[in-house]
């Protein structure tokens, strides 16, 4: 695995699978040697046509931008959560559409520190594709070091032959997490805001409260006070002080988004791979079978 900062030696097949600074990327760009896409997943979950408006006004020279709900998601359907994943096969001809070969770099970023890009990159993971990168900092970070934006769309690529392969990541159903949640044989990790985890202030969906047993982990707390990646041995002890290291880990959060920042960030920490659960609460407690905790983590399993 590259370190966010240290280009790899490109005549060897190197490449980027968590993040990648704006400085190495701009010199993948100029560089020549190597065949990179950058997806731009700029969006507002309250303003569904703001991420595009934005990239039209600036972006990253010969980035397309990629929709959350209309490529990263598959409509949502009773009892499946607000953002339930893409068909994989749609999503694997998208990107074959936008010139991706099996060998492609693909950096993915937005403007909100992160929690679109990663989402983007842990699907690519899951169709197989390891060469994904999430640019750290986002579109912020690239205007930091005054590097050049574009306001016009790239040209239609030629496609490629991009292809899924075996999944680099898995997930789990609403059912297995309930088996997990009354046996407490997983760690279950939230990565909602602690008030919205407690039930306190929930504004997306029509139930409060969270996971019984789960505990919380707010995705934002992976990021520095300038926006980047918190240092991987941090990011480790911060993880670690949460999980016991011996259970597995189900991520999860509103509907699926926010909980790979966590999956992105345990993955940069050196952790082992956890699963995502979809649905996330937004499907959980869309059924009313589904036990229901407020308040702060009580570390105990549901009855059954």
């Amino acid at each position: 695995m590259q370190t966010q900062n240290t280009p790899p030696d490109l005549s060897t097949p190197g490449y980027w699978d968590t993040i990648i600074s704006a400085q190495a990327l701009y010199h993948l760009l100029n560089d020549g040697t190597r065949r990179v896409l950058i997806l731009d997943s700029s969006f507002e979950l309250s303003d569904p046509a703001a991420g595009q408006l934005a990239y039209e006004q600036a972006h990253i020279p010969g980035a397309y931008y990629i929709h959350a709900e209309q490529i990263l998601s598959s409509e949502p359907g009773e009892g499946r959560g607000r953002h339930p994943l893409p068909d994989a096969g749609t999503l694997t001809t998208h990107l074959a559409s936008l010139g991706a070969d099996n060998d492609t770099q693909i950096v993915i970023y937005d403007r909100s520190g992160g929690m679109f890009a990663a989402r983007a990159w842990w699907l690519l993971h899951w169709l197989g594709h390891r060469a994904s990168a999430v640019l750290d900092g986002g579109f912020s970070a690239w205007l930091a070091h005054d590097l050049p934006v574009s306001h016009t769309a790239p040209d239609h690529p030629l496609p490629g032959s991009f292809s899924q392969r075996a999944p680099r990541m898995h997930t789990i159903t609403r059912e297995g997490v309930l088996q997990h949640c009354r046996a407490g044989s997983a760690i279950i990790l939230d990565a909602r805001s602690p008030d919205r985890f407690r039930g306190e202030n929930e504004n997306m969906d029509p139930v409060a409260g969270h996971i019984p047993g789960a505990m919380n982990r707010f995705f934002m707390d992976n990021l520095d006070e300038d926006g980047n990646f918190k240092a991987p041995t941090l990011l480790a002890a911060e993880f670690l002080s949460i999980i016991d290291g011996k259970r597995p880990v189900i991520s999860q959060c509103g509907s699926g988004i926010t909980a790979c920042h966590n999956l992105l960030s345990m993955k940069l920490a050196g952790l082992p791979d956890a699963v995502l659960y979809p649905g996330s609460w937004s499907e959980w407690c869309a059924h009313a079978e589904m036990p229901v905790e407020t308040g702060n983590p009580s570390g105990k399993a549901a009855a059954s």
